[in-house]
């Protein structure tokens, strides 16, 4: 499989690698028959992370995998909420059993709140989900003291050309879960009907 690199590495002259940032790529469409979904690529170019959504754009229920199939995410969209609510649960949900969500996205008014698209709530943590403004790709997830955990913008190759707007990239910064950043990318992909 072709493999797709978010940017090149830079060699550091001393040998050691900085902690820093981990940057993936982010291509909003399936790899089944290019369908609506996303499919995320490490800095390898490895695929990681992906979602296969066979329905119309803006399920209501999608489910964030990994490379090999397996669910670590289902993403289900509440039902009659004024602004729009969904949560997440750990693996393969079904329903069946009362579960608390691992965490909840609720949609902000704009009206009221311009770049403030939502609030995140996991467990007793809060972010906010800002936009970069209207019609564009890009926003980042921060804390409420407005530090970035993690941001997403249109891809940018190293000759400066930037790619389309189903191309982005995702850095996510260190000792934060990457699956749960995923699965906030993925809803605030649901909420703009991009997936």
């Amino acid at each position: 499989m072709a493999k797709v690199h978010p940017q090149a590495p830079v060699s550091d002259p001393c040998g050691m690698s900085s902690a820093g940032r981990e940057t993936f790529t982010l291509w909003m469409k399936s790899l089944v028959c290019h369908t609506n979904g996303c499919t995320v690529f490490d800095s390898k170019g490895d695929v990681v992370y992906r979602v296969e959504n066979y329905d119309s754009k803006g399920s209501s229920e999608v489910h964030l995998m990994d490379l090999r199939g397996k669910v670590l995410f289902t993403i289900l969209k509440k039902k009659l909420q004024i602004f729009g609510r969904w949560n997440g649960y750990r693996g393969d949900f079904t329903g069946t059993k009362k579960q608390k969500p691992w965490f909840q996205v609720k949609k902000c008014c704009r009206f009221l709140q311009r770049d403030i698209a939502c609030q995140v709530t996991v467990a007793l943590n809060k972010f906010l989900i800002v936009s970069s403004g209207p019609k564009k790709p890009g926003f980042k997830i921060v804390n409420l003291d407005g530090d970035i955990v993690a941001e997403v913008k249109r891809k940018q190759l190293s000759s400066g050309m930037v790619l389309g707007d189903d191309v982005l990239t995702l850095e996510i910064e260190p000792s934060i879960d990457h699956s749960l950043i995923v699965a906030l990318v993925i809803v605030y992909g649901l909420i703009n009907r991009r997936l």
